[in-house]
């Protein structure tokens, strides 16, 4: 199981790296395609996607490695017990968040079902939503 493990960090690792370096080609592609004036407006958006999952991606590799940015001058002067409450709260705080993220998330993606992306019939927002009909009315 610990080579699974090992394995699944690596490739978490290289698909991180991986979009970043997709990032950087889309943006300087887009760049390039402009400047030739064939400008390719979808890599923006693709460069976008990219960056968000390295970025997730890259944050839980960090997580991973108890390497997140912290500031612990006050809680390392606190006692064992007093750390450990401290980090229930913190986690409770976590917990409370995500559950209101997944609420606002669920309620918005329901309020969007029938927006289209970018403005192309038939592709929505939510995979497998019905297509907005061509008034952009569902």
């Amino acid at each position: 199981m610990k080579t699974l493990y090992d394995y699944v960090l690596k490739l978490e690792a290289i698909l991180a790296g991986l979009f970043l370096m997709l990032m950087v080609g889309l943006l300087l592609l887009g760049g390039v395609a402009r400047m030739m004036q064939h400008p390719l407006n979808w890599t923006i958006d693709l460069a976008t996607c990219f960056f968000a999952w390295a970025v997730f991606l890259c944050a839980d590799i960090a997580w991973r490695k108890d390497m997140l940015m912290s500031l612990d001058l006050v809680t390392a002067k606190l006692s064992e017990r007093y750390q450990r409450t401290l980090l229930f709260v913190n986690y409770a705080a976590i917990a409370l968040f995500l559950c209101y993220a997944v609420y606002g998330g669920t309620l918005l993606a329901w309020t969007s079902r029938s927006r289209t992306f970018n403005g192309i019939p038939g592709v929505s927002y939510i995979p497998g939503s019905p297509p907005a009909s061509p008034s952009g009315r569902p």
